[in-house]
């Protein structure tokens, strides 16, 4: 998809599926909007090196922050949450909901983290740099390899195994190509 100066969100959320987090925006733009349609919790904790806002346009869930002292936010349609530079956050959805994300259109690092469901201590991180690999093959990258190794899956804390992420539900491979496909057209 060729991505364009305006977009009509629900018409283009209807192409998008769980944590696509698909830049609409043309190159150039910052910050970038990232557009997903999300089903099902977030399988990891994202982090990203630079301030974030998620906006909620449809369905209700919650943000959830696995530090600090704020542990959740709850969301429904119109709600914008800021998170900060650094912080550890993640998705929950009640239903379908469709949320878009401003971002910096160069990102720089960012990275996913699992905490254990037992104990909340932090389980494992993988950190990259978005000017070499963008976040969909981040996001893909890190939970083949967290489904690869059970003693990436386990709680150094409490000895907790987790059990490993279901991929057949995201399209990050598909959409990292696309994406791929706009930077090579410099779209």
């Amino acid at each position: 998809m060729a991505r364009k100066p305006r977009f009509a969100a629900f018409d283009e959320a209807a192409r998008r599926g769980p944590y696509d987090e698909y830049p609409m925006l043309p190159a150039g733009v910052d910050p970038q909007i990232c557009l997903s349609r999300n089903d099902r919790p977030q399988p990891f904790f994202l982090i990203c090196e630079h301030d974030t806002v998620l906006v909620n346009m449809s369905g209700e869930g919650r943000v959830e922050f696995p530090e600090g002292p704020v542990r959740y936010h709850p969301v429904v349609p119109g709600d914008f949450v800021y998170v900060p530079s650094g912080t550890p956050h993640r998705i929950v959805p009640d239903g379908e909901c469709v949320q878009l994300r401003y971002k910096a259109e160069h990102p720089g690092l960012e990275a996913v983290a699992w905490y254990c469901e037992g104990c909340g201590a932090e389980i494992v991180r993988e950190v990259w740099d978005t000017a070499v690999e963008i976040p969909q093959e981040g996001y893909l990258r890190a939970c083949r390899e967290f489904n690869a190794d059970s003693a990436r899956r386990t709680c150094s804390s409490c000895g907790g195994l987790h059990a490993e992420v279901d991929l057949s539900p995201y399209g990050w491979e598909a959409v990292a190509a696309e994406v791929r496909e706009d930077m090579a057209k410099g779209a």
